[in-house]
């Protein structure tokens, strides 16, 4: 029974150790196309994009173990008959350098970073503020899901609908986090082209484990939102 015990607990560090060393956010560049791709919290997202222009987009959920990444697909905005469909992929790291062996090949990524900030994590917005000044909490139903990831120095957010294989849209880029300010520097937007290269700028803190968001949106409406870590 005791050495079942040690066997299990070596067996859940290693895969502890395994998901953290490839936590954060990594690219490759494939000819003009860029690849950014995002492993956070169990969470991965993978967006290609070229310029200015979006190409496409996926993620899902994730595990690791034995050098394997073992992921399961929420979303998928060029088969979207794959959602739901589990996939193994053995990946092995050298340095900075990851190498992904896909079916149709070998992929190689480089670090941007390692996944820890104060705000690194998967969010899901659980509050919002109406114009009476008071917080209103969110409960989203049905499949619907609207998910921020925050890597090291990397943002991403998706609105999808797993159930009922459905993406709404995405759009990321790189960030910062100092002095109470929040700032998104837009570097792909599947809506919107027009909004690459664009900064945006929030206040923000941590409170209680939750993030704090408020500001002016894209369309210079007032905001004031309150998001809390999936788990």
């Amino acid at each position: 029974m005791r050495a079942l015990l040690i066997f299990s607990l070596i067996f859940s560090l290693t895969k502890i150790v395994q998901a953290q060393e490839i936590t954060g956010a990594w690219e490759m560049n494939d000819g003009d196309a860029r690849h950014q791709l995002f492993f956070e919290d169990g969470f991965y997202f993978h967006t290609v994009h070229q310029g200015n222009e979006f190409i496409s987009s996926q993620g899902g959920t994730y595990e690791v173990s034995n050098g394997v990444i073992k992921g399961k697909s929420l979303y998928n905005t060029t088969d979207p008959a794959s959602i739901g469909s589990t996939m193994d992929v053995s990946y092995s790291i050298s340095g900075n350098a990851l190498s992904l062996r896909m079916p149709d090949g070998e992929a190689g990524f480089n670090r941007v970073d390692n996944g820890k900030a104060p705000l690194a994590g998967v969010w899901r917005i659980t509050g919002r503020m109406g114009e009476d000044g008071k917080v209103a909490d969110i409960h989203q139903t049905g499949t619907r899901q609207t998910y921020k990831v925050l890597t090291g120095t990397k943002f991403q957010w998706v609105a999808i609908d797993p159930g009922k294989k459905e993406f709404s849209g995405t759009g990321g880029g790189s960030y910062t986090f100092k002095d109470g300010k929040y700032t998104e520097n837009i570097e792909f937007f599947s809506k919107d082209n027009s909004r690459v290269g664009a900064s945006l700028s929030f206040d923000g803190k941590l409170e209680n484990g939750k993030w704090h968001h408020s500001g002016l949106s894209s369309k210079g409406a007032k905001i004031y939102e309150i998001w809390s870590k999936v788990k």
